[in-house]
């Protein structure tokens, strides 16, 4: 969608604000002043979000049986599970693939793919969760059978690409496809026509992990990539044995609760310092690699940060920090171990340039990285984040700090996603200091996609009331929004220069 009218056609496909995902949590309508004022205040109420989300999942237990069921029986006649999802939920998918190969090095019985090919694990290839056709065609090319389980996760239940696949599988595999989501199943039948569609298709088993509004409003890679990538790995670990899966689940909510997440306000400080001097991150981890990526990754179209940037197409605009792999000696070996297996990108350069080979190659997170970054970025000082394991417990080293944090260490899911949950904290929280939202609404988001115009539409509508200028209609505010979009420089918040737009034009 290139213009305003294109958008306006057909709005009503992505005005979803009143899905429970895209609505402000109340308990963090303060999370940018805590950002900049109280760290640890917002890390507590941060993991207090989290915890509400993941006690509102134990409650699902009967709910997820058959779900469990279903992939068991898959991985007991040795037929395939696809996973499939579109940004956070495509990254989730690659990691529990991952996960899936280190525990059963010799099987090919978990497969991922996510909306752009796995090069999209780096950043979003635009546009391309807005086309079914893309999910079916991917699902196809990957070698989807009669005989195969294809699990769709998406976080509102609303994305096109995964419901492309899921429809598609529908059609050709005996297995029901099992289509996940994190809204109530009433409100999506009731409001959203694709998502209603597979809802009442008999031949899709569905299966809503509703955890109300996301910490930062409708970041869903937070809270709910958090609950999706937990069940359907807990799925794979576990099979038929729910009530185990659960009883671990309900240890590692008390082991959360437990644990003193206040040690990481010196690194939210340090890192979000490091930016200010107009330095750099660059993030190493071996043991972790594909978690770490997922959170650097997904800052950049959550706070509008430039995303990864490779040395073979240069730009003008780099990101602010980088994975290195220090085991790793070149860029196919980094992508090796980052996915635990080859990888696969779409090779569909007649539709986007960026889904070859050679493009995803170009990303080089290997022990070369940090030299590569200091020839690209020559005004700046690199700064080392570690993340390793050390013992049973997870060390993060920078800038002078050295913490160590238990992990549950009874599944490795648990361990990547005690992580995720760390991570996704830290950087929310490095990105209020830097003003990058405001209460608790994504600001800085990029109208890149339906979905995200109506976001920055939105929330502009939101603080435009705050502010005593509530007359401005939808259609007027998403007017603005394109309007700016073409001016728009990496330094202006969309929304904030579509509301001076707004409030300044003549009457």
């Amino acid at each position: 969608m290139t213009t305003a009218d294109e958008f306006l056609e057909q709005k009503e496909k992505f005005q979803l604000g009143d899905l429970p995902t895209e609505s402000p949590h109340p308990k963090t309508t303060h999370l940018s002043d805590w950002a900049k004022e109280d760290v640890a205040r917002g890390l507590n109420v941060l993991r207090e979000v989290d915890l509400d989300a993941l006690r509102r999942i134990t409650r699902l237990r009967r709910e997820a049986r058959d779900f469990f069921h279903a992939v068991a029986a898959a991985l007991e006649q040795g037929d395939r599970i696809f996973l499939v999802g579109c940004g956070a939920t495509g990254r989730l998918s690659l990691s529990l693939e991952f996960l899936w190969r280190k525990r059963h090095p010799a099987s090919t019985q978990v497969c991922s793919l996510m909306a752009g090919g796995d090069v999209a694990l780096v950043h979003s290839l635009e546009g391309f969760e807005d086309f079914p056709d893309y999910g079916a065609r991917h699902l196809l090319e990957l070698g989807f059978g009669p005989n195969d389980l294809l699990i769709g996760s998406t976080e509102g239940g609303e994305t096109p690409y995964v419901i492309g696949a899921v429809e598609k599988a529908a059609e050709i595999s005996t297995r029901p496809p099992q289509f996940l989501y994190c809204n109530t199943r009433q409100i999506l039948v009731d409001r959203v026509e694709r998502s209603r569609r597979v809802l009442t298709n008999s031949r899709i088993h569905s299966l809503s992990l509703d955890v109300g509004p996301m910490a930062l409003t409708g970041s869903t890679r937070m809270q709910a990539s958090t609950v999706l990538m937990l069940v359907i790995g807990l799925a794979l670990e576990f099979g038929r044995d729910v009530d185990g899966a659960f009883a671990v689940l309900e240890q590692w909510i008390d082991f959360l609760a437990r644990q003193d997440v206040v040690p990481l306000e010196p690194f939210v400080i340090a890192e979000a310092d490091t930016y200010r001097d107009n330095n750099r991150t660059i993030y190493t981890s071996d043991d972790y690699a594909i978690t770490v990526l997922t959170d650097t990754t997904e800052r950049a179209p959550t706070f509008n940060l430039a995303p990864f940037d490779s040395p073979k197409y240069p730009t003008d605009r780099h990101s602010l920090t980088y994975l290195m792999i220090p085991s790793t000696d070149k860029p196919e070996e980094s992508w090796r171990h980052l996915l635990a297996r080859d990888p696969r990108p779409l090779e569909w350069p007649d539709i986007h340039a960026k889904t070859t080979l050679e493009y995803l190659l170009g990303f080089d997170f290997s022990r070369q990285a940090l030299d590569i970054r200091r020839r690209m970025i020559e005004h700046s000082r690199h700064h080392i984040f570690q993340i390793a394991t050390a013992g049973p417990r997870l060390q993060l080293k920078f800038a002078g700090l050295d913490e160590r944090f238990d992990l549950p260490g009874s599944v490795a899911l648990l361990d990547h996603l005690t992580l995720k949950l760390l991570l996704n904290m830290h950087s929310t929280l490095v990105m209020g200091r830097l003003g990058r939202f405001e209460s608790n609404l994504m600001t800085w988001v990029y109208p890149s996609n339906g979905k995200l115009i109506d976001r920055a539409a939105r929330y502009t509508q939101i603080l435009l009331g705050r502010r005593g200028y509530g007359d401005f209609t939808y259609d007027e505010i998403v007017r603005a929004q394109f309007a700016c979009k073409n001016e728009l420089s990496p330094n202006e918040s969309i929304v904030h220069m579509t509301m001076r737009r707004l409030v300044s034009a003549p009457t």
